[in-house]
């Protein structure tokens, strides 16, 4: 039909079958293959151009169109689905009203985990709290677990009884308006069954997942949490993406487990950054990441490669006793304060290839010689270059200005 559309354009456009007037031939495809509807009319070009014009805004205005439909919930159309899945989409185009409207209260939410749905929500609001303590305890599902520091992990802390969430947990592209928390502190654990994603959405308060189990795929790409996010002692056992995710006032991961591939790649910590005592079992990726705040890695140990490539360190950076048992890459890294390496073990490649340093690494107990191409900050920072820049341009203007008034004089 599109195809059809397209030719009819060209031909209209183009044909020129009538001398210097003009004839312009228009085939309807919605009629019968041995039948068409033939206009023969003169055509200035001027017309030409108006009817194209006409035709392309028809044309835009049928694929746009979708998209002012009215604002709607969408619980889930398949019923076998429905029996296993709390799902809550929000469609077309909705207002602040419309979507306050189908809020999703987090007390359904709750009910539904309860009761061993999974949970799909998709564009919705949620309101108010949801603490995942408040689960029942049920027998912690062994036959579901294969890992070895999950099974070392409960046997240690005498586990028997965990809280399970027993399906997929997705919150995409939602704006959280309560706390979202399992309030394990000491004791106690979360087991997620299924994939975890909360890509896009924006927590207008806190997260805590400490003392989860994810033992499928974690996704919380591109989320904005504004205050803290901690998971602390939290298991992966699938790959983790925390790709652009942008975290808040404080972030914990001590003594969390990754037992797959991670990245933080792109994501900003506008807080206290804590990666203390941190395993990393698989590859982790750090590159072209920004810590505002103090950033602690110590006690950490990255078994497989590690890349900090292009990653910056607005404040202090401390790697001290971390273990870097396969290659690491500090390629173009920045740190704009205090990096301690101190007693840093580098089994593996150690490229610090063009790295910059406000003041000198502390590297004592190390066995690492840094490139001859690594160099403190100074005109080679960009936020130096900038402001010695700025500062030249304004003592230019300055010197302009005084000359124009003494040659006015």
């Amino acid at each position: 039909m599109v195809n059809w559309f397209i030719a009819g354009l060209y031909r209209n456009f183009h044909n020129d079958t009538g001398g210097a007037s003009g004839l312009a031939l228009v085939q309807a495809p919605f009629l019968q293959p041995n039948r068409s509807l033939v206009q023969v009319f003169p055509v200035s070009p001027w017309v030409r151009i108006c009817r194209l014009v006409s035709l392309l805004v028809l044309l835009w205005a049928s694929t746009v169109g979708l998209a002012w439909e009215p604002c709607r919930m969408d619980t889930g159309e398949d019923p076998s689905r429905s029996r296993t899945m709390f799902v809550r989409h929000l469609r077309g185009h909705c207002s602040a009203e419309d979507r306050k409207a189908f809020a999703v209260p987090a007390g359904s939410i709750l009910d539904a985990l309860k009761d061993g749905y999974g949970v799909d929500l998709d564009g919705v609001v949620v309101t108010g709290d949801l603490m995942l303590d408040r689960l029942p305890l049920e027998p912690v599902p062994l036959n579901r677990i294969s890992a070895a520091f999950v099974r070392d992990r409960f046997q240690a802390e005498h586990v028997t009884r965990v809280y399970i969430i027993h399906g997929p947990f997705r919150l995409r592209h939602a704006e959280v308006h309560g706390i979202l928390a399992t309030n394990l502190y000491k004791r106690g654990y979360l087991v997620v069954m299924g994939p975890f994603d909360l890509t896009g959405t924006r927590f207008h308060r806190s997260i805590d997942f400490s003392r989860t189990v994810f033992l499928d795929s974690v996704d919380v790409s591109g989320a904005v949490i504004a205050y803290e996010a901690f998971f602390i002692r939290a298991l992966f056992l699938d790959r983790a993406r925390f790709e652009k995710t942008a975290f808040g006032t404080h972030t914990r991961f001590y003594k969390a487990v990754f037992g797959d591939r991670v990245a933080f790649t792109r994501a900003g910590f506008n807080g206290l950054a804590e990666f203390l005592e941190v395993t990393f079992q698989q590859d982790a990726s750090f590159s072209r990441t920004r810590f505002v705040m103090g950033t602690g890695f110590s006690g950490s140990r990255f078994t497989r490669g590690l890349d900090f490539s292009e990653a910056t360190f607005d404040r202090e950076a401390f790697f001290r006793f971390t273990a870097f048992e396969g290659d690491a890459y500090f390629r173009r890294t920045v740190f704009h304060n205090v990096a301690d390496f101190t007693q840093a073990q580098f089994r593996g490649i150690s490229d610090f290839t063009k790295v910059r340093f406000a003041k000198p690494p502390q590297l004592a107990g190390t066995s690492i010689s840094l490139p001859e191409s690594t160099q403190l900050a100074g005109l080679h920072d960009p936020q130096i270059l900038t402001g010695v820049i700025i500062a030249t341009l304004v003592i230019l203007g300055i010197v302009l200005v005084l000359f124009y008034r003494r040659e006015s004089e």
